[in-house]
C-alpha cells in the first residue's frame, strides 16, 4: 500500500496527503501525519477549504438557475458527491469510491446532490486520536519489530561464534593428532635406529670374536676343556711345572636351561655378576636364576657373584650352566 492510500485510510484528504508528502520530501508516513496534525486548520496552496466549497457549489448553482434555458426545460439537479449504493455511504470524490470499492468490494455508485459534510470539531479530535493511537500502535509494532530483528541478529551472531570456536577447536585437535603422530613416527624411527646401530655393533663384535677364535687354536681348545683353576701350573712333558701365566682376559661359555650356549670375553677383574648381566641382556630373562660349575661341581653363592672371574677359577676360560635359583 502507498503512502498516499495509508494516509488517506486514516481519514485525510487526498489533497493534504500529497501535500504533507510533499512538504517532507517523501520521508514516510509518520513525519507527513505529523506534518498533518500540526497543520490540521492551515490551509493549503491549490486546495478547496471545507466552508468555500459549499460556497462555491452555492454560486454556481444561482449563476446556472438565472441563465435562460435555450430548451425551456427545468435543469436537472447537480451531483455533489457520490454514493455507495450498498451501504449509503457519501463519498467525497472518485478517489474515495475507488478506495472503499477496494476496501469493502462494494461495486455500486451513483451520484448524489447530498453534500458529505465537514467534520465537527468534536469528530475531528476523535479522528485525530484514532489517528494518534494507529500511529502510536504502529510506532510499537515497529519497535518490536526491530527488537526482534536486533534479537535475531545477535542469535545469529552468537551461533556464528560458537561455529568458528567450535570449527577453530577441531582444527586444534586435528593438529595436534597430526604433531602427535609425527612424534611417534620420529621416536619409532629412532628407535629403529638404534635397534641397527646396535644390530651393526653385535655384528661386528661377534665377526671379531670369531676371528679371534679362528687365529686362536689355544681359545678353540678351551670351549672343549671343562674350567680349570686360574692357579692351577701346567706340567711340561718332562713333569716339570711350568711357571703360571698371566691373563687379562678370560673366555666363557654359558650353556642355557634350553640346550643353547653363548660365548663372550671378559676381563679376569670383572665380578661374577658381569656374566648374569650378560646373560640377562642377550636373552631377556627377568627371573631369578644361578650359576654353577661341572668340574668341579660347584653352584655359586650370591657371595660369589661380587667376586672376581680370577678368584672363582674362571680363567683363561671356562663353562658356566644356567640353572634355577635356589633362593
Amino acid at each position: 500500500m502507498s503512502d498516499v492510500q495509508t494516509l488517506m485510510d486514516m481519514g485525510f484528504p487526498k489533497d493534504r496527503v500529497e501535500y504533507a508528502l510533499k512538504v517532507t520530501n517523501h520521508k514516510g508516513v509518520e513525519m507527513a501525519m505529523e506534518w498533518l496534525l500540526a497543520h490540521v486548520d492551515e490551509e493549503i496552496p491549490g486546495a478547496v477549504s471545507a466552508t468555500a466549497a459549499p460556497a462555491a457549489a452555492s454560486t454556481a448553482t444561482a449563476t446556472e438557475d438565472s441563465a435562460p434555458s435555450s430548451s425551456g426545460a427545468s435543469e436537472d439537479p447537480i451531483a455533489k458527491s457520490l454514493k455507495c449504493d450498498d451501504c449509503g455511504k457519501v463519498l467525497k470524490d472518485q478517489t474515495e469510491v475507488e478506495y472503499h470499492a477496494a476496501k469493502t468490494g462494494h461495486a455500486n455508485f451513483s451520484e448524489s446532490t447530498e453534500e458529505k459534510k465537514a467534520l465537527t470539531e468534536e469528530e475531528k479530535k476523535a479522528q485525530l486520536a484514532l489517528i494518534e493511537e494507529k500511529l502510536k500502535q504502529k510506532r510499537v509494532e515497529r519497535e518490536e519489530r526491530e527488537k526482534s530483528e536486533a534479537l535475531e541478529r545477535e542469535r545469529n551472531r552468537i551461533r556464528s561464534g560458537k561455529d568458528m570456536t567450535e570449527a577453530r577447536r577441531r582444527m586444534e585437535e586435528v593438529e595436534m593428532k597430526k604433531i602427535v603422530d609425527q612424534r611417534k613416527r620420529e621416536k619409532e624411527e629412532e628407535k629403529a635406529a638404534r635397534d641397527r646401530v646396535r644390530a651393526q655393533i653385535e655384528a661386528d663384535k661377534a665377526a671379531r670374536k670369531a676371528r679371534e677364535l679362528k687365529n686362536s687354536p689355544a681359545a678353540a681348545l678351551s670351549d672343549a676343556v671343562p674350567s680349570v683353576s686360574s692357579t692351577t701350573t701346567a706340567t711340561s712333558p718332562t713333569g716339570v711345572k711350568s711357571p703360571p701365566r698371566d691373563y687379562t682376559e678370560t673366555r666363557i661359555q654359558v650353556r642355557l636351561q634350553d640346550g643353547s650356549t653363548l660365548s663372550s670375553e671378559f676381563n679376569v677383574k670383572e665380578p661374577l655378576s658381569a656374566v648374569r648381566v650378560f646373560i640377562q641382556v642377550k636373552t631377556g630373562i627377568e627371573t631369578p636364576f644361578a650359576l654353577m660349575t661341572t668340574f668341579p661341581r660347584k653352584i655359586f653363592a650370591d657371595d660369589d657373584y661380587e667376586k672376581p672371574l680370577e678368584a672363582l677359577g674362571l680363567v683363561p676360560s671356562a663353562v658356566v650352566i644356567m640353572t634355577k635359583s635356589t633362593a
